[in-house]
């Protein structure tokens, strides 16, 4: 099976209003969908551009107010699912249950479902600052273009939970990412290939770009989109399909060989996946659960 993606650096600015953040997600939406695209996938946390806004009083929002966009952020994104027909990794955004925040990963289908994923591992400023909660369990989701996972940005740098998607059937990890420095961002770049390499799959990845000078630990973003591969053949040697240039506002768009990965699986020149070694280090267990059904 064949399916074509596209990640989205998305630009960071400041706005007035919800509007103003709507028409600047239909502008990467249309550009998408004329690229044919079958997935799109927009960064993480690219929704505390609403906190830009501000209030009456002139200051900026917090976090604790980006939850209340939640529905309008629902809304915008299923309809533009529908409309396009496609797959939209909706990003993060910050949602709130009882007195919970957390930063979840949203998939939006073209039939108007919506799947979630909680990031399960949380960096000590989104601990210390914003007080977030970790997700607690992984979900991998069908459709009809293949089994996805959705792991966000520091999740990348965990083997075992990767490992874990990929033995629910995951093909495809989405990383949405929002990085504020160089050395944040190959963190997660470096891990992404290792994780491709580890486990025979796809990684797709994108970061914020721009600022928000008025939001508290928005005011720096590095950023680059890419498709990452397995590094064998027939994949690019070093393993990138395509990446955007840094810090630009852009999309990139690749098309992925589902086809190609299996080959790769049972006959590369590595087999990584069916060779480890499983007496020595545990692995998850298929029937202790189920894929998700949304």
């Amino acid at each position: 099976m064949k399916l074509r993606v596209s990640a989205i650096q998305y630009q960071l600015r400041t706005i007035q209003s919800f509007d103003e953040f709507a028409k600047q997600v239909e502008h990467y939406m249309k550009t998408t969908k004329e690229f044919g695209a079958d997935f799109v996938m927009f960064p993480e946390f690219f929704t505390t551009q609403l906190m830009s806004i501000g209030n009456q009083q002139g200051n900026s929002l917090t976090i604790q107010d980006l939850p209340d966009f939640t529905e309008q952020y629902r809304s915008l994104f299923i309809n533009f699912a529908k409309q396009t027909k496609m797959h939209i990794i909706g990003g993060t955004h910050v949602i709130r249950k009882g007195d919970r925040l957390y930063n979840v990963a949203h998939l939006f289908y073209p039939d108007g479902r919506v799947a979630e994923q909680a990031k399960l591992h949380i960096t000590p400023t989104e601990v210390k600052e914003w007080n977030m909660t970790p997700g607690e369990s992984l979900e991998v989701f069908k459709t009809d273009k293949g089994t996805i996972a959705m792991l966000t940005c520091y999740d990348i740098e965990f083997p075992e939970i990767v490992r874990m998607a990929k033995a629910k059937g995951a093909d495809i990890i989405f990383c949405p990412s929002c990085t504020d420095d160089r050395h944040g961002f190959h963190r997660v770049r470096y891990t992404s290939h290792a994780r491709a390499v580890e486990n025979q799959v796809y990684v797709v990845t994108t970061g914020t770009v721009g600022s928000l000078p008025t939001v508290d630990f928005m005011r720096g973003n590095f950023g680059q989109a890419a498709v990452i591969t397995p590094n064998d053949v027939p994949f690019p040697p070093r393993g990138i399909l395509v990446e955007g240039e840094i810090n630009q506002d852009m999309i990139v768009t690749a098309d992925l060989d589902l086809e190609q990965l299996y080959q790769v699986r049972e006959s590369g020149s590595v087999t990584t996946w069916r060779d480890r070694r499983t007496d020595l280090y545990p692995d998850w267990e298929p029937q202790k659960e189920l894929i998700a059904q949304v």
